[in-house]
């Protein structure tokens, strides 16, 4: 694997002018006619990228991009990438920020806040034509006024526009949800049915509580975007899903009143019978026993 520590030894192997500031690159991307293949790559900066492929596959995770239209990708630090014969169909562009470069502006704490850089690099942003020009604007501006001669108020200037391309970004990501909801639609489904087969298998009592995680693996999304999805369809995110679950079985358990609150609580997968109560309790309104009570008497 290869990992780029500075913008300048990126620029320098891609062949590119070397940055005007070492903590902040930007890109014109140009059309190739060679494949490029690339095993695994990263990086000790923000990395964020807007291309058009003619062919190929670029492992952003494991989506699979539509050619014909554009797609930006958000990579934090140490993300891995790779790509496999990959000819690009038409300009992008590309923007590395090291973190450094963030000091002193909001954007230092607001940037670790959108979960689009927490996507694992499985789910990359498909822009309409609409957006991509906005994009496309806004990056332009950043480079007008990184190729001016800097002063007091550049930095800022061109961080006011990265700011910008974030917060369309997390629009464009909400437009995405709302488009794929023929496809989202059945993510519910499929959580439950992972967690249907996780229960009957037994595996609560052996292994505890599936997790987040577990549940986005056995789909093939990262745990920030399953919860995205999840919210966008139910309203609810991915552990507050499980909770609900949850606490579904142990009511029918506690109704049937077969087993005492302690051993529900194990065989449901809490190492802990008082932190299963007191999750009940958040969830339903009153413990497990006054539920149990209530019902057989």
């Amino acid at each position: 694997m290869k990992h780029f520590k500075t913008i300048s030894e990126l620029h320098e192997i891609q062949g590119y002018p070397q940055p005007e500031n070492p903590l902040l690159g930007l890109k014109r991307l140009k059309k190739t006619a060679n494949p490029l293949n690339v095993s695994e790559i990263s990086y000790d900066f923000y990395f964020i990228c807007l291309k058009k492929l003619k062919k190929g596959n670029i492992w952003y995770g494991k989506t699979k991009y539509d050619p014909d239209q554009g797609f930006m990708y958000f990579m934090k630090p140490n993300q891995i990438i790779s790509l496999h014969d990959v000819i690009l169909k038409d300009k992008g562009f590309s923007i590395e920020i090291h973190e450094d470069f963030l000091m002193g502006h909001p954007l230092f704490t607001e940037i670790k806040k959108y979960d689009f850089f927490d996507y694992e690099t499985r789910e990359a942003l498909h822009l309409s034509p609409r957006e991509e020009k906005i994009m496309w604007s806004l990056f332009n501006k950043m480079e007008a006024e990184y190729g001016n001669n800097p002063d007091e108020f550049s930095k800022s200037i061109i961080l006011s526009h990265l700011d910008s391309i974030l917060k369309y970004a997390q629009r464009f990501y909400k437009r995405q949800f709302i488009d794929r909801k023929p496809l989202s639609g059945i993510t519910i489904t499929k959580f439950n049915e992972i967690f249907n087969e996780y229960f009957v298998k037994g595996d609560m009592a052996g292994k505890g509580l599936p997790t987040v995680n577990y549940i986005a693996s056995q789909l093939n999304l990262s745990p920030k975007y399953l919860s995205d999805l999840l919210k966008q369809e139910t309203g609810k995110t991915a552990l507050e899903l499980i909770h609900l679950y949850i606490v579904s079985e142990a009511k029918n358990m506690l109704v049937e009143g077969k087993q005492s609150i302690s051993e529900i609580a194990y065989q449901l997968g809490f190492e802990n019978p008082p932190y299963f109560s007191r999750m009940f309790k958040k969830e339903v309104g009153v413990s497990p026993k006054e539920f149990k009570n209530h019902f057989l008497n």
